[in-house]
């Protein structure tokens, strides 16, 4: 049997990988690309694009913030396992529906549904969470972030490619089938250690979870955290396929570029994850944060200085190295001060501020576009990333222990001081 050999939680977390790198692999065929099958269904001004881009690129994110907690809910009763098969297959249902979309306004909703229904990263994340000892954490979560970034790389390269080939409509079709392929790969392969729902989770509810969550003062700041620096990274995603064409108007395969430059900080946050993952288990939390972050502002605030698309390339190797230092090490920290039998439900809070940021930054970057132009959302990325730092630097609290990588032995949900 693959992966006999390993322990469970290996062997969950190499599995979870595998469907987490298929899936984000067949997301990024199509949304790097989403301004041009905008344009496919009739809108045609550029400021109306960049405006709608922005709407449809945070569809699923005004649905996903307030369920991804119930997800994460109910995966702690029930088994987080089965949230991790329901988020694939209904991203492979919704992803079928958006190629069948006849105008902007319907796939606009479908967008909306996929949120409703999918949220994959946030599923396999409790999974991962729960299933992983506390002191490799760091290592597990950094690996998950490799998936993402994997399947980013391969994902954009493929898709500009096949978009210029065939149409963007059909690449829908080929995300819907392949994930469903990993979900068949989760049926199968997935164990979730039953030990990990203990008899404390049937009397939670909704409420407590949210304030236990938000008593942690740690917790507190690490939303916060999240919130500000993916809204200050999602302001880029609607509008930088339209950025690359502006960049270089006479390029025919415009889509192929794109996805190119799109994938390189793909590949550099796949170098970079289990790097930061190894040093969240031995370094400093927030030293760590500090440096991710403060590398990111200026590799964002760099590339609106761009004259052709080539210029981009090293900026989007040191943002792609920062990035994958942002999100793990916060996921990692949250995991280490949330109780085993409210991981499930906490990361899923954790994760809906991600999503929150998903549904404020694209929807202002797009109106950033649309009124003072394509290259100001990068020098405003950069200054929201600085601000982020310095909020981190003078109020984050980083864990105690051996250069700060290891809690203490306190509640982490009542310690107000740790």
């Amino acid at each position: 049997m693959l992966f006999k050999n390993h322990q469970p939680w290996r062997r969950t977390l190499y599995t979870i990988w595998g469907a987490q790198f298929i899936a984000m692999m067949g997301m990024s065929l199509v949304v790097p690309f989403l301004p041009f099958y905008i344009r496919d269904l009739g809108i045609t001004t550029p400021d109306e694009v960049a405006r709608w881009s922005g709407l449809v690129f945070s569809g699923p994110f005004f649905l996903s913030f307030f369920i991804i907690p119930v997800w994460g809910y109910l995966g702690d009763r029930y088994g987080r396992k089965l949230m991790v098969i329901r988020a694939i297959f209904g991203l492979a249902a919704s992803q079928a529906l958006i190629g069948l979309a006849q105008s902007v306004e319907m796939l606009f909703f479908f967008r909306m549904l996929q949120g409703a229904i999918s949220g994959f990263i946030a599923a396999a994340l409790a999974l991962v969470s729960a299933n992983t000892p506390t002191e490799r954490s760091g290592y597990a979560i950094g690996l998950l972030q490799t998936a993402s970034a994997s399947g980013n790389i391969i994902g954009p390269l493929v898709g500009g490619s096949l978009a210029d080939a065939f149409g963007y409509r059909p690449l829908f079709f080929i995300v819907a089938a392949i994930c469903t392929t990993a979900g068949i790969l989760v049926v199968k392969l997935v164990h979730e250690d039953p030990h990990t729902r203990s008899p404390e989770t049937a009397s939670q509810s909704m409420f407590t979870n949210y304030s236990s969550a938000f008593r942690s003062h740690p917790i507190r700041l690490a939303f916060v955290v999240i919130f500000f620096s993916q809204v200050a990274v999602l302001m880029i995603q609607p509008i930088f396929a339209l950025y690359i064409e502006e960049l270089a108007p006479e390029q025919t395969l415009i889509a192929t570029l794109a996805g190119a430059v799109f994938s390189i900080a793909g590949v550099f946050m796949v170098i970079s994850a289990p790097w930061w993952g190894k040093r969240n288990d031995i370094k400093s939390y927030k030293n760590n944060l500090i440096l991710a972050i403060s590398g990111a502002a200026l590799a964002y605030a760099l590339q609106g200085f761009a004259s052709s698309p080539y210029e981009l390339l090293p900026l989007r190797a040191l943002q792609g190295f920062c990035m994958g230092g942002i999100l793990p090490t916060l996921y990692s920290y949250i995991s280490k001060h949330a109780d085993l039998p409210r991981r499930g439900a906490i990361m899923g809070i954790a994760s809906s501020f991600n999503v929150l940021a998903n549904m404020v930054g694209p929807t202002v970057g797009g109106q950033i576009a649309a009124t003072i132009g394509l290259r100001q959302n990068f020098f405003l990325t950069g200054s929201i990333l600085i601000l982020t730092t310095i909020f981190v630097k003078f109020f984050f609290v980083d864990l105690t222990g051996p250069a700060g990588g290891a809690a203490t032995d306190t509640n982490p949900l009542t310690d107000e001081t740790n």
